[in-house]
């Protein structure tokens, strides 16, 4: 069976995570960490980045960041993992779901006006498969309003928008380093803090509400509870495993690209057919290859292609079952306007197996049996 992810692994994650024992320091912000925060923040040129357990808690972060309340609103896509309204749920918002661009699965910047209330905080654009939102647009409404912009770029890493790195354009990023994306450390994430003003709460929040940070570089002589918190520090062994990809990351880039390519290539010819459809990159948007997804006719015809690619040893799967159509979503959100595109894309999107040293063998055999489904 060709698998629908393998975890990323370079090599080098064994020794420095060995180095890190041997060094006695395992808990959080070690050497490792500090060199992935040096690192993301020199590859994307944010003011700040601090690695944390999961992007589901770098979004926790950004919102206690945001003064997010009770009865406040928050603007977002209901095609996403449940991880982006959680963050801002858990603080008592509301979120207020808006339709999707059919072409990039991204939200539709031109239906956030109409959604915003004087109950809105922020709003929360989620660039699905590393493909940028029209951030322009987006940042232009929030400064209109005074409004926070959160990046959801859990799957973003390395991906740009004219030019700027994703998860730096709006007052906070969030990127994830789950198993499934291109860069892994298991479970983790970071924040990308753009205002420096900002830098020191957050340091304050993700050290348990204390001031530990300026003890360690040597403002303070002792440091103490200054301020509500949590831990959001991930292991130090995490960190050393992450760092090992990040140094390779060029090469992890361009296997996937490569990887994204071929198959965009050789399946170009059934989307001529009017078969399937293919992803769109906008003008102005470096994608970072995070997943090639093809979209069927409909759920019945995605059904028995999964079922027909299972038969034949390849793993293909579906997401997200759109968060205002969930229990969840009903109780702690609603729906801004018409849901034209959310359900309906949702339900023709299939993603096909892309991950790091994906062979070329392998490659063929998921092209060949997309092509035999559509023969038939």
């Amino acid at each position: 069976m060709i698998p629908f992810n393998v975890p990323p692994y370079v090599g080098t994650e064994e020794k420095y995570i060995l180095d890190a024992i041997a060094k006695h320091k395992i808990c959080g912000d070690g050497e490792y960490t500090k060199k992935c925060n040096a690192w993301l923040e020199d590859k994307t040129g944010a003011e700040k980045v601090l690695l944390t357990t999961s992007c589901t808690h770098a979004t926790e972060m950004a919102a206690l960041l945001c003064d997010i309340k009770p009865g406040d609103e928050v603007i977002m896509p209901s095609f996403t993992f449940v991880s982006t309204a959680d963050a801002f749920v858990l603080r008592g918002a509301k979120a207020v779901f808006v339709d999707i661009r059919p072409d990039t699965m991204n939200i539709d910047e031109k239906k956030i006006d109409a959604a915003i209330t004087k109950k809105t905080k922020a709003i929360v654009p989620v660039h699905y498969a590393g493909v940028s939102c029209e951030m322009d647009t987006i940042m232009d409404i929030a400064r209109r309003h005074n409004l926070w912009v959160v990046e959801d770029a859990a799957q973003g890493v390395m991906s740009t928008y004219k030019g700027k790195a994703l998860g730096t354009i709006g007052d906070f990023g969030c990127f994830s380093f789950h198993e499934t994306k291109n860069y892994s450390m298991g479970e983790g994430g970071a924040l990308l803090i753009k205002s420096p003003d900002m830098i020191e709460p957050a340091e304050i929040i993700r050290e348990k509400g204390t001031n530990r940070a300026k003890y360690f570089r040597g403002q303070i002589d002792k440091y103490t509870w200054v301020e509500a918190g949590s831990s959001y520090l991930p292991s130090e062994l995490n960190a050393a495993y992450l760092y090992g990809q990040l140094e390779n990351a060029d090469k992890i880039f361009e296997d996937r690209m490569s990887s994204w390519n071929k198959y965009y290539n050789e399946l170009k010819v059934l989307e001529d057919d009017g078969k399937i459809e293919l992803p769109t990159i906008p003008e102005g948007c470096e994608h970072n290859a995070h997943m090639f997804y093809i979209k069927c006719k409909d759920i019945d015809e995605r059904t028995n292609l999964i079922n027909y690619a299972k038969e034949q040893g390849v793993m293909m799967v579906f997401h997200y079952i759109p968060l205002h159509s969930a229990p969840a979503g009903k109780k702690y959100g609603r729906f801004s306007g018409e849901d034209i595109y959310t359900t309906k894309e949702s339900e023709r999107l299939l993603r096909l197996p892309l991950y790091y040293n994906l062979t070329s063998e392998d490659q063929n055999k998921v092209i060949e049996v997309v092509n035999n489904f559509y023969k038939r």
